[in-house]
């Protein structure tokens, strides 16, 4: 299934004016279960740091929710975001001047690409990294980008059945991705080849992820592939799914898992 062209859809309705940004940026803070992983992950990192002067990289922006959500919690902390699709970077500019977020600044730019020098405390990469097929060059890339002590903070499927991939005769149920996944320690071993001094990693989307997945994106994602006249029925749908898919992610992101179908990994410089 191709997910661009659904996205776009969403960026048409939901970019028409402030508030339904944030209405959305919302709901998919509620639905999507790796923005409660990356969302606990950044608590613990920010616990001391709010009133501190913070310089972050938003690495493969998207629609720029995790960029809303980081710039709400301190003023004091500069964030840029980058992506490749210069529409979401100009419709994500917009949006953060007209509420008055001015500690943003997003900008096109390729992560195979992009490297700053010794500039970030912070940076971020939110399934991202199996769009990118070199991704050792990227690794590479955060880690010269970041300051001593600095962290990188990853979102991506795993090779358990992520991109809902069971076997070697199935495909990504997402089909722009370049892997299904990543081993767990194959990531790790890529990211201290990278130069990073330390790496942790675990498993997120285990048994309960994987039912929420399901439920809250999976099937709504195939009905509105199959036809946009599905968007009528989605508020119904979430009527029923909703109250289920907030359980089970509550019980995946604080349990822990022997294996899932996705990874959250961090890395320091």
């Amino acid at each position: 299934m191709q997910y661009d062209p659904i996205k776009r859809v969403l960026g048409d309705v939901f970019n028409k004016t402030p508030f339904l940004r944030r209405v959305f940026y919302n709901l998919l803070d509620l639905l999507l279960l790796r923005a409660w992983h990356v969302h606990k992950e950044l608590r613990e990192w920010a616990a001391d740091r709010k009133n501190e002067e913070q310089h972050i990289l938003d690495a493969g922006s998207g629609f720029g929710q995790y960029t809303y959500w980081l710039s709400s919690q301190s003023s004091k902390w500069s964030i840029l975001a980058v992506d490749v699709k210069d529409e979401q970077i100009s419709d994500s500019n917009r949006f953060f001047r007209a509420i008055g977020r001015q500690n943003v600044l997003f900008r096109i730019g390729d992560l195979v690409q992009y490297r700053e020098e010794n500039t970030y405390d912070l940076i971020l990469s939110v399934d991202v990294m199996e769009h990118i097929l070199e991704d050792v060059e990227v690794f590479r890339n955060f880690q010269a980008s970041l300051v001593p002590g600095g962290m990188l903070v990853i979102s991506t499927p795993s090779d358990q059945g992520g991109s809902d991939v069971h076997g070697d005769d199935e495909t990504s149920f997402i089909e722009e991705h370049v892997r299904d996944g990543y081993n767990i320690q194959e990531i790790q071993d890529k990211l201290f080849s990278a130069g990073f001094s330390k790496v942790e990693a675990r498993y997120s989307y285990g048994k309960p992820g994987q039912i929420s997945w399901r439920l809250s994106m999976k099937y709504p994602l195939l009905m509105l592939n199959a036809s946009k006249a599905f968007f009528v029925l989605l508020p119904f749908y979430y009527l029923v799914t909703f109250p289920i898919s907030l359980v089970l992610n509550w019980l995946d992101v604080n349990g822990k898992h022997a294996s899932g179908t996705g990874l959250i990994v961090k890395a320091w410089k």
